[in-house]
């Protein structure tokens, strides 16, 4: 397919919001488009060339981009920052002002060269950038140019998520989403939907039905539901494990041979951040190969004392990591074996999973089984909770006994109980920044007053607003939200957010912050859980608790449906 073509698909969905015009535009893209572009295309679709978790990035910056415009016009750079100034978009300059008539590079032709862009590194690498870059740019049709641009950039913003494109993918094949759950378990087990795009479109859903785990390709964390009290939990899912929740860097560790990955919840790579536990599993662990799931914590080598997560946050650095790890070591608390010596095992049951486990790790000071109960009493379950809270953790997880893991999937196999729910909301939020107003009074030097913050709508695939924080941050911290919006600052809201209410700046749907509020209540202002005949969600009284977690994507954010649970749970509590 030439690229020509591929940009008027981009160009459709960048012209709607509507989920359902998404999907048959990629649906229409997806049955014309060969087997080996569409993994490609998938990825730029994304704004990425490779899957999340493979750390390969552009390194384009707006200047870099200036420059190779300007070669390809054979125009001074002080003309070019002159469009760009007047627009405000590199994108918009190169598509106004670049009109080759070629158009003949295809899809495929496009990403080999900026595959080039990305690998380049050492000495003359922005040389050799902004020449591959002038030369695409001087091949191309406003359009293509204007898609290349933004692509380079990270700013494509066409609002597609990867629900939307398994929609998609099943509505190609089948004319409705029937396939979207085999779909889905295919990229739950990969995270990598060009890989299972390109296996869809070649061999149909037979070729996924019998979809394998790979070492090196990270699987799609399982996720919890809540819960009240421990009566709750029996009730729910009756004899079940209980084990600690720890708050810390959730880990899944790919072992094979002598070689150690450790990938975040959102699919980053770690492996160098934490040389401590490369070499502690690389000790502890027993097996050829296989993948693991466990909460990193940081601890006092002096106390054997567990420290907060903003102690374990310091953790995650790209720089002095030996000083850093010396001061707070990480302890590896495994609670999942997903596969062992070439054996998917994620179909086998948590006891058979976790008797493999307790096999699996040696004794050792870096890498330890999570310790757990097993019970059908809800005192029990109670009372290991009141004795875990007074530890400083955070609370437990009931696990059914009988269940397979389900990657990528958030439902009542795992649930969590943190502290006892009260009238007021006493649990923390993960929520999206969506956008901030600039400050009046005493914070019109930091040019930011409060934020509008909103939460993952996953049967829309959008972002719904929940409430306005304009207290919690300190005047560093103000300044510091505000620096890292404005990298992502928009023009307008973002296809994929859902507000009634307007900013002063809207950002890319990106960032998650953790907020405390009083309570969650109902409000005709925010989108959340808003229907025709319903008001929405809102927290009263928000605040902002620490900095950014950078170990969540924004679809790891709270959503709406554990917010109308929590909205629940308060009820019940108010009626007690």
């Amino acid at each position: 397919m030439l690229f020509n073509d591929f940009s008027t698909y981009l160009k459709e969905l960048e012209e709607t919001t509507k989920r359902n015009q998404m999907v048959e535009i990629l649906s229409r893209l997806f049955k014309i488009i060969s087997p080996e572009e569409i993994e490609k295309a998938i990825y730029l679709l994304q704004g990425r060339l490779a899957p999340t978790f493979l750390p390969l990035e552009m390194g384009v910056s707006d200047k870099l981009c200036i420059n190779a415009i300007s070669s390809s016009l054979s125009l001074p750079k002080k003309i070019v920052n002159e469009w760009y100034k007047e627009t405000g978009d590199l994108g918009e300059v190169a598509e106004k002002y670049i009109s080759s008539s070629l158009n003949q590079m295809s899809v495929l032709d496009i990403y080999s060269s900026l595959l080039q862009i990305a690998q380049s590194s050492g000495e003359g690498a922005v040389s050799k950038k902004v020449e591959i870059l002038s030369s695409l740019l001087s091949k191309s049709g406003g359009s293509e140019a204007k898609y290349i641009i933004r692509i380079v950039l990270g700013g494509l913003r066409l609002g597609v998520g990867d629900p939307t494109i398994l929609d998609a993918l099943s509505y190609t094949y089948g004319g409705n989403k029937n396939l979207r759950t085999l779909i889905e378990r295919a990229y739950n087990l990969s995270s990598d939907l060009g890989l299972v795009a390109k296996e869809f479109i070649m061999h149909g859903p037979e070729g996924l039905k019998n979809f394998k785990i790979s070492v090196g390709n990270p699987i799609r964390v399982a996720l919890a539901e809540r819960l009240s009290n421990g009566t709750e939990i029996v009730e729910k899912i009756g004899l079940c494990s209980i084990e600690p929740k720890f708050d810390g860097f959730r880990c899944q560790v790919h072992l094979k041979g002598d070689k150690v990955e450790i990938f975040s919840r959102n699919m980053e790579n770690t492996t160098s951040m934490f040389p401590d536990l490369v070499e502690g599993l690389l000790v502890q662990v027993k097996a050829n190969s296989c993948i693991l799931e466990g909460e990193a914590v940081a601890y006092n080598p002096d106390t054997g004392e567990f420290y907060p997560f903003q102690m374990t946050a310091q953790r995650k650095r790209k720089y002095n990591i030996e000083e850093i790890s010396t001061r707070f070591p990480l302890k590896l608390f495994a609670f999942d074996l997903l596969y062992l010596n070439g054996e998917d095992i994620t179909e086998k049951s948590y006891v058979d999973r976790r008797f493999l486990l307790l096999k699996t790790i040696s004794a050792g000071k870096t890498v330890e089984a999570i310790p757990a109960i097993t019970t059908d009493c809800p005192g029990k379950i109670e009372e290991y909770l009141s004795s875990l809270l007074e530890q400083g953790l955070e609370g437990v997880i009931a696990k059914r006994l009988d269940t397979p893991y389900t990657a990528g999937a958030r439902n009542f196999n795992w649930i969590k109980l943190k502290r006892s729910y009260k009238a007021s909301l006493s649990d923390t939020i993960d929520a999206v920044l969506l956008g901030y107003y600039k400050g009046k009074g005493l914070r019109t030097r930091f040019g930011i007053g409060a934020m509008l913050v909103g939460v993952y709508d996953e049967d829309e695939d959008r972002f719904k607003t929940i409430g306005k924080i304009g207290t919690g941050p300190t005047d560093i911290e103000w300044v510091y939200f505000k620096e890292v919006m404005d990298k992502t600052s928009l023009a307008h809201k973002h296809p994929r957010v859902d507000a009634d209410i307007e900013v002063d700046v809207w950002v890319e749907p990106k960032t998650v912050i953790v907020v405390q509020a009083d309570e969650i209540t109902r409000s005709p202002v925010h989108t959340c859980g808003k229907t025709n005949t319903e008001a929405g969600y809102a927290l009263r009284f928000p605040r902002v608790l620490g900095l950014i977690r950078d170990d969540k994507k924004a679809e790891d954010a709270t959503s709406v449906s554990e917010i109308r649970q929590l909205y629940q749970l308060q009820k019940r509590m108010f009626l007690k």
